[in-house]
């Protein structure tokens, strides 16, 4: 089959090869699939079936050269069925799901392909491989026989059919999530509901109010996470429970948007998946390939630092109770009170300084202003060149001796058709086999003003924008041979610590002083306020751990159950709830941070067994901040460093020994301990 003119198949004439989204229609992806299917298979079914002996350039580079339309295509597509889920693309990503896993069973269980990388990996010291050839080798022989390659035919049958209805449940579970999302918006009748929001915050709601078709109402849009940053400020409680009420609604009301029955369907197949690949459970299959190498691992992590975490929780809520005269602090009630006694407490009120961080400031003057300072890397957005929605921008990011490095896509906004949350991709990697250069989308959910009206940014999203950046970062500098290692290709516990990294510049003085300014005065955020914003640091640190750790051990626990205990779970209430009492995170006024029924990461995304990554990552990150702190903070040296000996290795190297190699050790708890407020 040909691509017609308007295929994504089709070479883009923009800059860098940034694909003309303009020129692509919804209908021309499926067949485009098809086409890369049909190829990729053609290339595979050369090397496994080739009869002369198996080399490293005949078989594993081959390999890697294989699928580049399909690789392509696929990146094209995944940035637009995340950012903009038309109904017409959520139709292609349902179609689509299980033909893409029976395509990957077919290459990962081909066991003629097995055979030839098994007999290369057994003589792997004496091929005379250079180190990312030799990890590259043994990265692909992992990969298989984890895939299950070295399974019987019968038992291969079976896989390939649980992976296809896996694939088609967690496709299901994130389009109820963003129905559910969207229909579970809170709306609004009068100004008055919202007392205690901004300008800002009011246009916003005003705004999503005409997008539905209620100019005179305000609607409230929901967060993925349990909680929404409206919650500090706003001054009525029945309004505080509303929007609390319905984020945690999501996914739980019986109908075609309840995703119960999908996510223990979901958790049944993958516990068989894990017995039949000879694991006793899922998250023993996933941490077996990770830098955690087993659950209890991960396990004995959480729950060290559970205790302590809840018992700063509970020392919070005591303090909280004094703001709500002396009531019940509830789940809805508590960042309101804790802004308060943020307030009394440590002066400092973190809506009133919604006006120094302005969105566009905080990207140029301080996100960029960083990486800049940091790594000599410059940016030129490109009005020239059109993304995949008008609400995203494209920048060009060059290294300091004017070479270009890659394309930054920025997609700041929330709409209907977007998914919750925050998060990077690549549209392109780097790869010096196939000669790219990346392209790496960040997006986030900030809801966008009326027109005329300034985005101001919570402290909250200015994190979140920094955190997204250093995945951006990690994309960009990654500088490979082979694709499977290109940009962010790290294991799933690793890749969040860049990412976390980047954070540290938020309040680093030379940055803030840039970026933290009036949007009206241009007056910079006065000294004394940056001195009290950096003595808060772990205050409120019980309830901000307590409910990422709830999150992180109900994906555990999930995850940790037999094929046959999977089985007897018919109540995801009961279970959540045994859970969470199980590890001592069952306070009624720290809900865990997604419950299962809207927990996206591990039903809908790659974190399933997962989500423990963001602390283990974390480890990594406070005792990375404590390097750059003792070493001079923000220059040119330590970026280079930074960026040659981690950033830039990709999946190319071992992850932990890329950061002995950076750090000199390996990595101490201590400053983690620290920066949470857990320390004895």
């Amino acid at each position: 089959m040909s691509a017609s003119s308007n295929s994504p198949l089709t070479a883009s004439s923009l800059a860098w090869g940034l694909p003309d989204y303009r020129e692509i229609d919804v209908d021309d992806y499926l067949p485009a699939f098809r086409e890369a299917f049909a190829q990729q298979r053609h290339e595979i079914d050369a090397i496994a079936g080739s009869t002369e002996p198996p080399t490293f350039e005949n078989t594993v580079v081959a390999w890697e050269e294989s699928g580049r339309l399909l690789g392509d295509v696929a990146r094209v597509f995944y940035t637009v069925s995340s950012a903009d889920a038309t109904p017409a693309v959520q139709a292609v990503d349902e179609e689509l799901a299980p033909l893409m896993s029976a395509h990957s069973d077919a290459i990962l269980l081909d066991p003629r392909l097995y055979d030839r990388i098994e007999r290369l990996h057994t003589s792997r010291d004496d091929l005379g491989l250079t180190a990312e050839q030799r990890y590259l080798l043994e990265r692909r022989f992992v990969q298989m026989t984890h895939a299950g390659a070295g399974l019987d035919s019968s038992a291969k049958q079976r896989l390939t059919e649980l992976n296809s209805r896996l694939s088609v449940l967690t496709t299901t579970f994130e389009k109820n999530l963003l129905a559910d999302t969207n229909d579970l918006a809170v709306v609004f009748e009068s100004r008055e509901e919202l007392d205690g929001l901004s300008e800002g915050e009011i246009s916003a709601a005003a705004r999503a109010a005409a997008d539905r078709g209620r100019p005179e109402a305000y609607v409230i849009t929901l967060t993925l996470f349990t909680g929404h940053p409206a919650l500090a400020s706003l001054t009525n409680p029945r309004s505080r429970r509303r929007i609390l009420e319905a984020s945690r609604a999501r996914g739980s009301r019986p109908g075609r948007h309840d995703n119960r029955p999908v996510l223990l369907e979901i958790v049944r197949l993958r516990a068989e998946r894990a017995e039949l690949l000879g694991f006793p459970s899922h998250a023993a299959y996933v941490t077996s390939d990770q830098t955690a190498g087993n659950p209890e691992a991960v396990s004995a992590l959480l729950r060290r630092l559970a205790a302590p975490a809840a018992r700063n929780a509970q020392r919070e809520k005591l303090a909280l109770q004094e703001v709500v005269d002396g009531a019940e602090v509830g789940p809805e009630d508590w960042a309101f009170a804790t802004e308060r006694v943020r307030a009394s407490t440590l002066d400092i009120d973190t809506a009133a300084l919604r006006p120094w961080f302005e969105a566009e400031r905080v990207l140029r003057d301080g996100v960029f202003f960083a990486a800049t300072r940091l790594y000599g890397i410059t940016f030129r957005e490109r009005d020239d060149l059109p993304a995949y929605h008008e609400d995203a921008r494209v920048f060009e990011v060059s290294n300091e001796d004017g070479s270009h490095l890659g394309l930054f896509v920025l997609d700041l906004y929330t709409r209907d058709t977007k998914r919750g949350g925050a998060w990077m991709n690549s549209i392109a990697s780097q790869s010096a086999l196939r000669g790219t250069t990346p392209i790496v989308v960040n997006n986030l959910n900030v809801p966008k003003p009326s027109p005329g009206t300034p985005t101001l940014l919570t402290l909250d999203e200015v994190t979140t924008l920094f955190h997204e950046f250093g995945h951006a970062l990690h994309g960009l500098f990654a500088t490979v041979t082979y694709p499977t290692f290109a940009g962010t290709s790290v294991f799933r516990d690793f890749v969040e610590f860049p990412s976390q990294v980047n954070e540290m510049w938020i309040y680093r003085p030379e940055v803030l002083a840039n970026y933290a300014r009036h949007v009206d005065t241009g007056e910079p955020l006065a000294s004394d306020v940056v001195e009290r914003l950096e003595a808060s640091g772990t205050f409120n640190q019980g309830f901000a751990t307590s409910e990422y750790l709830a999150a992180a051990w109900l994906d555990l626990a999930w995850h940790s159950l037999s094929a046959e205990d999977a089985a007897a779970v018919t109540d995801v209430a009961a279970f959540e709830a045994a859970a969470l009492a199980d590890i001592g995170l069952d306070d009624s006024a720290v809900p865990t941070r997604y419950s299962s029924a809207y927990f996206a990461h591990i039903f809908s995304g790659g974190y399933s067994a997962g989500y423990y990554s963001y602390i283990w990552s974390e480890v990594l990150d406070a005792d990375t901040v404590e390097w750059f702190e003792e070493n001079g903070g923000l220059t040119r040296s330590n970026g280079d460093r930074f960026r040659q000996r981690l950033l830039g290795v990709g999946g190319s190297k071992d992850p932990l020994e890329a950061y002995r190699d950076f750090r000199g050790r390996d990595a101490r708890i201590e400053p983690l301990l620290a920066r949470r407020g857990l320390s004895a």
